[in-house]
């Protein structure tokens, strides 16, 4: 267990967006958040990304040495260098999630790790979770509440993470921990950048639809868009969440289209299953906090705002960094981890009881 009062955290995110690992510092209890210290951004080479796109659905007993060892340097190298670390979150890279069949799989050995950069490493977050009945997926709601508490709110809001696939967390600030009832609501939309992403590397060899660019100029097909709405997942109730190619028949139907109206289809289904995913909140949330990629790309951003019934901002409208709120919930939830708290609950992941997942590895001597 760690010391009371706070702690100096280190957490890093490697999402399914596939672009790069995210590393952030804060100082937190595990409770509250007290401040942001550093954060660096190490992005995958095109080879490196490769590699990690050809791993994608593969399960421990599948994926090869290469590309674990691919992982565990780049981490390495991204959470070197950092002063007054004290413990660090390790996600690793999610290669296969499949919570009601074969579990969930985050590639990355902790235990190595913990050795390279000499911290002690908090790691495998979410198979404990699963274990227990859960999804192991979404983990960032406890930090989002940690954040509602931050930024003062006090009315519901909701925090919308725009990677490779989208999230919601609705949150009742009012609430005394993540963990009580009514406290949170938290499950993913839908596909968001991932597939976006994988349609303009295809077509075009670039790894993004830069600002929403593309899809501005093109057509939103209406027919593409209702049959994609039509898909059991958004009449699923929550908790629920999504493996990164859950929604690979996106590719089918824009498979005709130029690539402007593909851009702004897929672009439209992506925002289409959060306002889908809205009509499950408690509440109306009073305001939509977007963090994650996805509010770079304005055309996005522009039909958020345009088919949501509440205020659509940027994190960075309330003091946040959007590119780093997923590596900084992984430095919270491990700090919550070694201090003994649960890091996920009913209402954000479907679990039978709240739960600390999670294993702690300190360095060799």
């Amino acid at each position: 267990m760690l010391k009371s009062g706070t702690v100096r955290a280190l957490g890093a995110m490697s999402g399914t967006s596939l672009d790069g690992v995210d590393v952030a510092v804060i100082d937190t209890d595990g409770h509250a958040v007290f401040g942001f210290g550093e954060t660096q951004y190490r992005p995958y080479s095109d080879d490196e990304r490769a590699v990690l796109h050809g791993a994608l659905g593969q399960w421990h007993d599948e994926v090869g040495g290469d590309v674990v060892a691919l992982i565990e340097d780049v981490h390495a190298q991204a959470m070197s260098g950092f002063e007054g670390i004290e413990l660090a979150g390790f996600h690793g890279q999610t290669l296969a999630h499949d919570p009601g069949g074969r579990g969930t799989h985050q590639a990355g050995d902790g235990q190595r790790l913990a050795d390279r950069i000499g911290v002690p490493v908090v790691w495998d977050f979410r198979s404990a979770d699963v274990r227990l009945g859960g999804q192991g997926a979404p983990l960032a709601p406890f930090y989002h509440f940690a954040l509602a508490k931050w930024v003062k709110a006090d009315a519901p809001i909701a925090f919308l993470n725009l990677g490779g696939v989208g999230n919601l967390t609705w949150v009742d600030p009012s609430k005394p921990a993540p963990e009580s009832d009514g406290a949170l609501l938290a499950f993913d939309t839908g596909p968001a950048n991932a597939p976006i992403n994988d349609l303009i590397q295809q077509r075009l060899g670039q790894p993004f639809d830069r600002e929403g660019k593309l899809a501005a100029r093109g057509t939103v097909v209406t027919g593409a868009l209702e049959l994609f709405l039509d898909d059991p997942y958004f009449y699923k109730i929550p908790p629920k969440s999504l493996d990164r190619n859950a929604f690979d028949q996106m590719f089918d139907l824009v498979r005709e289209l130029g690539d402007a109206d593909a851009a702004a289809t897929m672009t439209a289904m992506a925002a289409s299953a959060v306002m889908r995913a809205m009509e499950h909140c408690p509440t109306p949330p009073s305001t939509v906090l977007v963090c994650g990629g996805g509010r770079k790309n304005l055309t996005m951003m522009a039909m958020l705002h345009a088919g949501l019934d509440c205020p659509v901002r940027a994190v960075e409208d309330v003091g946040l960094d959007g590119d780093m709120i997923e590596a900084q919930a992984f430095a919270y939830l491990a700090v919550r981890v070694a201090k003994g708290l649960p890091t996920s609950c009913a209402s954000t992941t479907g679990v039978r009881a709240a739960v600390g997942g999670g294993t702690l590895s300190r360095p060799k001597d």
